[in-house]
């Protein structure tokens, strides 16, 4: 099988024992892993990861490393965040050499801040790797840009739920402005919220959004809908987390920015994409 080798040279320490790396894993996509990301995955020990983290890039970790899932959905945690926290320290504190590797970027609504306060806490060194964080992702392969000079000048990032499932009090007038994307998170469960306080706060009923489901993976789905028939379209497209809400002026270059579906663009058949890491340590 004809391979391309690609090598990267990277001057960093090696993970040390006892470390913890906090590595965003973009948003699914393998293609879309830092190479930094990448070295510390072929170093770890022990490799920590949510339940966004595709199972593509969870197969690019040495075949040693001990795997612990502490994966989050809405009401159905496999470990609360401060059992995630105890097993990080506990896991550093045995001398591991730990990957806590998250969908995305670690701190864009990925509780990365938290867990590198426990860490401190404990006085234990760690670490943390960017990641393309899902709206990046998403907006790139849904075919439109976030931010556009004839469309948006702002962008804004926004989490769909509070802690708690306590309520959504977000600074709607900020948000309902023209020439301004708003992406949220985790806001199906409230898109009703979403699409009725946008529209008390100024913006129209025709007013675009796109939905992204699956973002930069083989089960993307994009659905191009307005705010006016938000949350009927989510309930007729049978969307399910993860799925991302892109308002926005921008969202109307959807129809002429688009390119393939992640699944259609592969690499030739028979063609396999090889990395080959030439130095880590300084």
């Amino acid at each position: 099988m004809p391979s391309h080798r690609v090598s990267y040279d990277l001057a960093e320490a090696p993970l040390a024992p006892g470390e913890v790396a906090i590595v965003g894993a973009g948003p699914g996509d393998p293609g879309l892993l830092t190479l930094r990301a990448l070295s510390l995955l072929e170093q770890a020990d022990c490799l920590v990861f949510d339940r966004l983290v595709s199972k593509e890039v969870l197969a690019l970790a040495s075949p040693r490393a001990r795997r612990f899932y502490v994966g989050k959905a809405s009401r159905c945690h496999a470990l609360t965040q401060e059992e995630t926290n105890a097993l990080l320290v506990r896991l550093a504190e045995e001398g591991r050499r730990v990957v806590r590797l998250k969908g995305g970027d670690p701190y864009i609504f990925g509780r990365g801040g938290e867990e590198a306060e426990a860490l401190i806490a404990h006085g234990i060194g760690f670490r943390v790797v960017p990641g393309i964080t899902s709206a990046q992702g998403c907006a790139a392969f849904g075919g439109f840009p976030l931010t556009h000079r004839d469309h948006a000048q702002s962008v804004t990032f926004v989490t769909g739920h509070c802690k708690g499932d306590g309520e959504l009090a977000l600074d709607w007038r900020a948000l309902a402005v023209p020439h301004h994307t708003a992406v949220f998170y985790m806001g199906l469960a409230n898109a009703g919220l979403i699409s009725r306080q946008l529209q008390e706060h100024g913006l129209p009923a025709s007013h675009p959004v796109a939905l992204v489901e699956r973002g930069t993976t083989p089960e993307q789905r994009r659905v191009i809908t307005c705010l006016g028939e938000l949350v009927e379209t989510i309930d007729r497209e049978g969307l399910t987390p993860p799925t991302l809400i892109v308002v926005g002026e921008v969202v109307r270059l959807a129809t002429t920015l688009a390119q393939p579906t992640p699944a259609e663009a592969t690499f030739i058949e028979g063609e396999a994409l090889e990395l080959a890491p030439r130095r880590v340590a300084l």
